[in-house]
């Protein structure tokens, strides 16, 4: 990629965003490039917290380690968005793995670079207090949803989450741009496969989705937006 691409990257992520063109310039020329294949590990859960990234071409997935040894899908992320949030927070190890979905590529900068940016720059102090704050409002909105919400409406917020994160219009509708299998449905979730698998079957029956061979397709966004809508007063 050239100059100019790279600058344009960095603006658009949120830690970034509203800094001078030379100081964008600075922060690139302190990068690194990483370049991960289809499957290959950034890093595993637990590992030091020393580097920062930006993903600028890819999908990665985040997953994490639970108490019975098995391990759940977060979350994923896309083009433009932050890996690494323990940097900014100063925590010491990484709480989830980050796995390549599809061949990527990332911008990334030592730990050290970050504090020296952010007292160079307080936009990206600011910027990076913002960025963890958003993602704390994530959290407590997924934990609120696991709690007060139907599995039905929690499926279907998931998918229309995902497809207006990575999807592309087709004929047919909206395509989750990556391979989504049932059980990373199920784990976003917060379900279990059987149930994930029993309602993507009825809704295809209706025609609301398509979901085979780890592709899913939103036919009608407009009858899923109807399942995640809250109910009204009785």
């Amino acid at each position: 990629m050239n100059r100019q691409t790279d600058l344009n990257i960095l603006a658009g992520t949120e830690i970034f965003r509203g800094l001078t063109a030379e100081a964008l310039d600075e922060i690139r020329r302190a990068a690194f490039r990483r370049r991960l294949a289809k499957d290959e590990v950034l890093y595993h859960q637990g590992d030091p917290a020393a580097t920062f990234y930006v993903l600028i071409v890819g999908r990665l997935r985040v997953t994490q380690n639970t108490v019975d040894g098995g391990r759940i899908t977060v979350r994923y992320l896309g083009a433009g968005e932050m890996v690494g949030y323990a940097v900014l927070s100063g925590a010491g190890a990484h709480p989830g793995t980050v796995i390549a979905v599809e061949d990527s590529h990332l911008f990334g900068w030592s730990q050290e670079s970050i504090r020296q940016f952010t007292g160079r720059h307080p936009e990206v102090a600011m910027n990076a207090v913002a960025a963890l704050g958003a993602r704390y409002q994530e959290t407590q909105t997924r934990l609120q949803e696991l709690s007060t919400e139907s599995v039905e409406r929690r499926i279907a917020h998931t998918l229309l989450r995902l497809a207006h994160q990575a999807g592309r219009r087709t004929a047919m509708g909206i395509e989750i741009a990556f391979p989504l299998s049932r059980r990373d449905v199920a784990e976003l979730a917060g379900t279990t496969l059987h149930t994930v698998s029993r309602t993507l079957s009825a809704w295809e029956k209706d025609g609301i989705v398509m979901s085979e061979r780890r592709h899913v397709i939103v036919c009608r966004p407009h009858a899923l937006a109807a399942l995640d809508a809250p109910a009204g007063p009785l």
